[in-house]
């Protein structure tokens, strides 16, 4: 058997993920729109998942970073984030498709690297305890596992299943800020709420407490008590409280209700801000922190598409579009993976300038919050229907659109 070179095998991979994704363009339809975004997830996750099955991530990863303290959480924000935005996906019922067939691929990546993460004695055990940086990755993989109850959860073997509970509880002695952080803590104790029977259920009511203190109007929630122009809103807050609150109410659909039709009512609000905020070239403002989290400024909306809960006025499939075309954009950006397929730090290609102090490697990979659409079937809708143009982009070709108004 021929030992190819990690470059050789990149290009290779190339070849194959054009020929997939066929033509790529603007002119492709929803089939060819889907097949993209899978084999643009796939090059994504590759390097995460083959390491971290092999019990090699710590070896393999570089880390990018302006602060080498960075190298001790780098590898759990690797694994929650990917882990989060693939779960859906994953979760999917299995099928004898090429899709599917990779799906499967994934959802046993994912099973062996929740082994070797949460195992005390293994190399790529994770630090889910030291600093305060783990809260926060500890939350997402929280809620990965919270979107993938059958298709990873249920198919863990009992130790490992032990160690992943241990691992989440073992972060609480993490004391969350004044923020967004509070949604952190409440997300793990949801986790644990589900898989354990148990939880801290103080932590969950004093989190949807400050939230709704912090709401501000028109579907946007302040980062703590102040109101932030940056994408928080969706790449923490809005898809946590939907996490939330809808585990509380499929456990309590009586007194849970009304919380969570307030919460889903908001963040349709959110993400029809977020589907107007994308220009007809598929760009938007690159205003705030976190930038280096590139699309995945757009969970928020990929999530309520996901849910089949879109605003009346914004059809599945422009957003379809919309969503297709900014990933593709970005993703396709000169240098945006180094030369073995890992990411690296930029919004629009590599701009280290753009990774604040807490920036790594491992944190550039809740761009995967984006593909959470990819858990809808291949003949619902979204994928099915005609391609449209998007809010802006009817806008500056002057086609009529519907005008649009504040929520409370």
């Amino acid at each position: 058997m021929m030992n190819h070179t990690p470059k050789f095998q990149y290009f290779l991979f190339a070849i194959l993920f054009l020929f997939v994704s066929g033509n790529a363009d603007a002119q492709s339809d929803g089939r060819q729109q889907r097949a993209y975004l899978v084999q643009t997830l796939s090059r994504i996750a590759n390097p995460v998942l083959d390491a971290l099955s092999k019990n090699e991530l710590k070896k393999q990863m570089p880390v990018e970073a302006k602060s080498e303290s960075r190298r001790t959480v780098t590898h759990l924000e690797a694994f929650g984030r990917l882990f989060a935005g693939m779960a859906p996906w994953l979760d999917m019922t299995s099928d004898n498709t090429a899709e599917g067939k990779l799906r499967e691929k994934y959802a046993d990546l994912v099973i062996k690297g929740l082994k070797n993460a949460t195992d005390p004695n293994a190399a790529d055990f994770m630090n889910f305890n030291q600093g305060s940086q783990p809260l926060v990755d500890a939350a997402f993989l929280a809620q990965g596992l919270l979107r993938s109850p059958n298709r990873v959860w249920a198919r863990l073997d009992a130790t490992t299943k032990s160690n992943v509970i241990a691992a989440l509880k073992s972060s609480r002695v993490i004391k969350p800020g004044n923020n967004n952080w509070v949604l952190f803590s409440a997300e793990v104790e949801a986790a644990l709420l589900k898989y354990d029977g148990s939880c801290d259920r103080k932590r969950i009511d004093s989190a949807l407490e400050l939230l709704q203190n912090w709401y501000k109007g028109d579907g946007a929630y302040g980062d703590g008590p102040n109101f932030h122009w940056d994408y928080y809103n969706s790449f923490v807050m809005q898809p946590m409280l939907l996490d939330i609150t809808q585990l509380l109410y499929e456990k309590d659909k009586t007194s849970e209700a009304k919380l969570y039709d307030l919460t889903l009512n908001r963040a349709k609000r959110y993400a029809a801000v977020q589907e107007r905020l994308i220009s007809p070239e598929g760009t938007y403002p690159p205003i705030g922190r976190s930038l280096a989290y590139r699309f995945g400024a757009f969970q928020l909306l990929s999530q309520v598409a996901w849910m089949q809960q879109l605003p009346k006025d914004v059809e599945p499939e422009q957003v379809r579009c919309a969503l297709y075309t900014v990933i593709k954009k970005q993703i396709e950006a000169p240098n945006t993976f180094d030369e073995n397929g890992w990411l690296r730090i930029g919004l629009y290609g590599h701009q280290p300038g753009i990774g604040e102090g807490y920036i790594s490697t491992g944190s550039l990979y809740l761009c995967s919050e984006a593909f959470l659409v990819l858990a809808l079937p291949t003949n619902n809708k979204f994928w099915t229907g005609p391609n449209k143009d998007w809010t802006a982009k009817k806008i500056w070709l002057g086609h009529d659109v519907q005008d649009d108004h504040a929520v409370d």
